[in-house]
């Protein structure tokens, strides 16, 4: 059974670029929206998303290819129309895990997103980046992007956003970028913060069961001595600096496409394991019918994606803050 029988007849509309295997269409599905589109080149990626989302027209291919004219003609729609342009540009060259070049390649596909929100004017843009982007040497570059974004024809804010405090029982700080066409007058906005956090606890209560991945000789040698998240006094040295023991009482800790069971592995509270592809699936807020085909493709593409349930919120604010009162 896939995911995606929610009612797709809605009046509000997204295009999705960069898709990734689809974390932000399931929440905006969640929240009302209908897809028109996803662009995505990654194979794997995409053959997630087709599994999922079998109603949802794709774009296999080089987001650099593809021209406005093309991706309204494929979504059924002429400019102004489209009520949201959603995206995550990859954000590797932004990282404070990475060099953070200015001008490393992977950054240019942020123009891409400008280029086809030029092209497509929609009502709103959502562009999603890891908060790297606004720290030290890389201000600069976002003041540079939200020009960028404001010569579009938008009024843009950027904000931080923490996961755990959107439903999402893991700590996960990303920044969201928010534009509102100038001829609305409306100004853009970010949703607040809703409830507590939910715990590792909390949220594997009845999970389902899942293969427990093979873990590094390296790790298997000091797994016993692995810190609980947020406890200090990490015991292992640099080599496993990233690889942490989860706590069943707070959220997990950021879970990134690196934790595949060898070198950053996240750990069981209480057994000397990795966790299962259902418990980081629930972690990330993924329902357990959303389909990967293995924990490695599983886990880098969780670590890629927004968490559902934080897009659901998000699009439930711009549907019922922005859009209502663009529409009415």
């Amino acid at each position: 059974m896939n995911v995606l029988n929610a009612d797709s007849d809605g009046k509000l509309t997204v295009i999705s670029l960069f898709a990734g295997c689809g974390g932000s269409s399931l929440g905006y599905q969640m929240a009302g929206f209908k897809e028109l589109l996803a662009v995505e080149w990654d194979n794997n990626a995409v053959a997630t998303f087709k599994l999922n989302f079998p109603d949802v027209p794709v774009y296999h291919g080089d987001i650099c290819k593809l021209s406005g004219k093309e991706c309204m003609k494929l979504a059924g729609i002429k400019p102004y129309e489209l009520d949201i342009l959603d995206g995550s540009p990859p954000c590797q060259g932004f990282s404070t895990a990475g060099k953070r070049r200015f001008n490393d390649p992977r950054n240019s596909l942020f123009m891409e997103f400008a280029r086809l929100l030029k092209d497509l004017q929609p009502k709103v843009f959502v562009m999603e980046n890891v908060t790297g982007i606004v720290k030290g040497c890389m201000k600069q570059t976002y003041l540079q992007i939200m020009a960028i974004l404001r010569d579009c024809g938008y009024k843009a804010k950027g904000e931080i956003l923490n996961a755990m405090y959107f439903n999402v029982p893991q700590s996960r700080e990303r920044v969201f970028i928010i534009g509102v066409r100038e001829d609305s007058k409306i100004e853009p906005s970010h949703p607040r913060p809703e409830g507590r956090p939910i715990t590792v606890r909390e949220a594997w209560v009845n999970c389902p069961s899942g293969d427990i991945p093979k873990l590094s000789h390296g790790i298997q040698k000091i797994i016993a001595r692995i810190p609980v998240y947020g406890d200090g006094g990490d015991v292992t040295g640099k080599t496993y600096f990233g690889t942490k023991r989860l706590s069943w009482d707070r959220p997990s800790r950021s879970i990134i496409k690196e934790m595949i069971g060898t070198r950053t592995a996240l750990i069981h509270p209480d057994e000397d394991r990795s966790v299962t592809l259902p418990e980081a699936k629930r972690l990330s807020s993924f329902p357990d019918s959303f389909l990967f085909p293995n924990f490695q493709v599983g886990v880098i593409q969780i670590g890629n994606s927004v968490p559902p349930n934080l897009m659901k919120v998000i699009a439930g604010h711009i549907k019922d803050n922005i859009l209502v009162k663009i529409d009415g």
